[in-house]
């Protein structure tokens, strides 16, 4: 399996509705480091996974969406469930649509996976993975 990943950041605020978040109830900020990653049993016919600026520009993409939000008021995550496990498939969702709607010869080959890493500090981290 090839991979093929690019990194990039986005900053946050957002609370939780859950008792069990603890202080985390109150609203507060966080800067995610953000991992793609996109995996393919095969290159394409450029002898690549995909092109790594067009991955680069469709994560950018995705995150500004997100970038200084308050992700309480977001659609996405109602009742203020935005914990960074669902910011991971929330991204990986816009970056895997984005990623099937290339032409063919710039796509990733059939069969792949697309994997969304968020850092929430240089300890933790949480992610989510789709098929392509």
């Amino acid at each position: 399996m090839f991979a093929l990943g690019v990194s990039d950041h986005v900053m946050i605020a957002h609370s939780f509705a859950d008792p069990f978040f603890g202080p985390a109830q109150r609203l507060h900020g966080a800067t995610y480091g953000v991992e793609v990653e996109v995996r393919a049993p095969r290159l394409n016919v450029h002898h690549v996974v995909m092109d790594i600026g067009a991955l680069r520009a469709i994560l950018r993409e995705a995150l500004a969406t997100l970038d200084y939000s308050n992700l309480d008021e977001h659609p996405a995550f109602p009742g203020r469930t935005s914990t960074t496990e669902r910011v991971a498939e929330h991204v990986a969702k816009l970056v895997a649509a984005a990623v099937r709607a290339l032409p063919a010869d710039a796509a990733p080959p059939p069969g792949g996976s697309l994997r969304v890493l968020l850092r929430e500090s240089p300890v933790a981290y949480a992610a989510f993975e789709e098929p392509l």
